[in-house]
């Protein structure tokens, strides 16, 4: 008989698709708003791009940009709306797929139920080439569900001594409890260009020492007073002030990005993220 991987395996379009996580190991880094810009400067490079809530009991995406979406995940795991159906339209052409807002059951998933939820993504007629998940800040077993699944796993740091021993209980727990080997560091609000290396210099020593991860560095975004402003106006700053710093930065971050996770058919894209939560048991959740 067939198991329910291989159902998905023959649902799920085949045409290789970047899947990229956004992560961080605590909140206030500008995690979401990384996600965002990342999202719509990959689109304006003619990139089809799936951006996935996936802070579940959170919502930040809908409102970074503004959006008030009728429905959102939690009618797709009720069986009131396909995923089809509650999906968002973004600036640039992205498309949103919202989580909740303040719905605390939404927070913490049962295995089955983020198994309804990914083979939601199987029934998706929208054609993708890119997904980027936000997921929740944390080591959460959602958390870990979600970028586990990833092709490429980017976490955001800042300069504060929370942010970057977070990041490392973060990068420790994908690695020993879900088998990640691989990470990709992005340092948010820095004053000057060295700082965002010097961030992650900090964290590779101590990932070198302890633990088998390969840790690469993909850049660093400037604190930007225009930054500031759009967040404050709800549009991405890579559209509303594309010459700014921040904007600058982002874009190539967005280079980086697309020439490290490039899609390879081997990967499975979209069916290999569905087919990792699929079979993401119960013991490595809890864990």
């Amino acid at each position: 008989m067939m198991n329910q991987a291989e159902g998905l395996r023959q649902i799920v379009a085949q045409t290789p698709v970047q899947v990229i996580a956004v992560t961080s190991g605590k909140g206030g880094v500008g995690k979401t708003n990384i996600a965002v810009n990342l999202a719509v400067s990959l689109a304006k490079r003619q990139r089809s791009v799936l951006l996935f809530d996936a802070d579940l009991g959170l919502a930040n995406v809908d409102i970074t940009l503004g959006l008030k979406p009728k429905y959102d995940i939690r009618h797709v795991l009720s069986g009131e709306r396909t995923l089809e159906e509650i999906l968002l339209d973004g600036p640039s052409g992205i498309r949103i797929v919202p989580a909740s807002s303040g719905v605390s059951d939404m927070a913490s998933l049962t295995p089955q139920q983020q198994g309804g939820l990914v083979r939601s993504f199987s029934e998706l007629g929208t054609s993708v080439d890119t997904l980027i998940v936000d997921t929740a800040a944390g080591i959460d077993s959602s958390v870990l569900t979600f970028t586990r699944a990833c092709q490429t796993v980017l976490v955001v740091i800042c300069d504060e001594p929370t942010s970057i021993t977070d990041a490392y209980a973060l990068i420790k727990v994908l690695n020993r409890e879900c088998g990640v080997k691989r990470f990709q560091v992005v340092a948010n609000m820095v004053d000057r260009a060295i700082q965002g290396r010097q961030l992650y210099e900090k964290i590779l020593r101590v990932t070198d020492r302890f633990l088998d991860v390969q840790l690469g560095y993909l850049g660093a975004v400037p604190r930007d007073d225009y930054l500031r402003r759009a967040v404050q106006q709800q549009n991405p700053v890579v559209a509303a002030y594309p010459r700014s710093k921040s904007a600058i930065a982002l874009n190539k971050l967005a280079l980086a990005v697309e020439a490290e996770s490039a899609p390879r058919a081997d990967f499975g894209g979209l069916s290999f993220f569905v087919e990792r939560l699929v079979n993401c048991s119960p013991a490595e959740l809890e864990s």
